[in-house]
């Protein structure tokens, strides 16, 4: 009988041992965290894969250097000029859209650059630069903030200009920045996702919506096993696929705060 026993703790340890072992980790951006759609997301999946997800959400730019260095297995991010550069250096296997929403600008509600109501966001960003009004930036090298970047260049404003003064740059995710705007009464660019879920918004509103040039893509890619022997190339699959079939897509869709949707699936194949 003790053999007996000896024999199924052992069988039972080298169960729990296996399913401990697959385990994943994915680089990835802070608004995928901080709006809590991976709390509502991996635990789904890994209930239907048996596969545990680690998360390092950091900025974007980080995320792909995680990737770069064979830290990570997949990663999952939002700026699509960087994710080209990514699988141009062969750093990636295969790229897939995965779902999309939007930036808004935040702002106090007091609004001292009266932007409220406007859809042009280039106009927004040229009514803060000229009032010199607080704003605040994520300067991570997130995915966030080169979307900032590249809509104050359309905008035709050089914010070198305003860095002594009125234009702050923090190095920290988008938590830390929406409450940086809201004790100090600044704007910023969000992720809606991240805005919906945050609750210290104080005197904060989205001011400045609906352009198309505030559209958020978000993709994923496995880190390419060839140049990283180490990654978790099946399981690291396994969550790409999950995340572009229906089952995955329908979760992202399902996924709301307050009854609104902060993410909508968009999979390519």
């Amino acid at each position: 009988m003790r053999r007996i026993a000896a024999i199924g703790a052992l069988l039972l340890w080298s169960t729990i041992a296996f399913a401990q072992d697959r385990t994943i980790t994915v680089a990835s951006t802070t608004s995928t965290e901080q709006s809590g759609l991976f709390g509502y997301l991996l635990p789904l999946f890994s209930k239907a894969e048996e596969i545990e997800v680690k998360v390092v959400a950091v900025g974007t730019g980080q995320a792909l250097d995680i990737g770069r260095r064979g830290d990570a297995d997949v990663v999952f991010v939002h700026d699509r000029a960087a994710e080209d550069k990514f699988m141009a250096e062969g750093q990636g296997v295969k790229r897939f859209d995965v779902m999309y929403n939007d930036f808004v600008i935040i702002g106090p509600k007091s609004d001292p650059a009266k932007i409220a109501g406007g859809k042009e966001v280039t106009d927004a960003l040229r009514k803060i630069a000229a009032a010199k009004a607080p704003f605040i930036s994520r300067g991570d090298k997130s995915g966030t903030h080169a979307a900032e970047l590249r809509l104050w260049k359309e905008a035709g404003v050089d914010i070198a200009a305003g860095k002594d003064g009125w234009y702050r740059e923090i190095g920290q995710g988008m938590g830390p920045a929406l409450n940086m705007a809201s004790s100090s009464n600044a704007y910023l660019l969000s992720d809606r996702g991240t805005w919906l879920s945050f609750k210290n918004r104080g005197e904060l509103a989205i001011l400045t919506e609906g352009d198309k040039r505030l559209f958020n893509q978000y993709g994923v890619m496995l880190v390419n096993p060839a140049k990283h022997p180490n990654v978790k190339a099946k399981d690291g699959q396994a969550f790409i696929d999950w995340l572009i079939s229906s089952k995955g897509q329908d979760a992202i869709a399902g996924y709301k705060v307050g009854g609104e949707q902060l993410f909508f699936p968009n999979a390519s194949h």
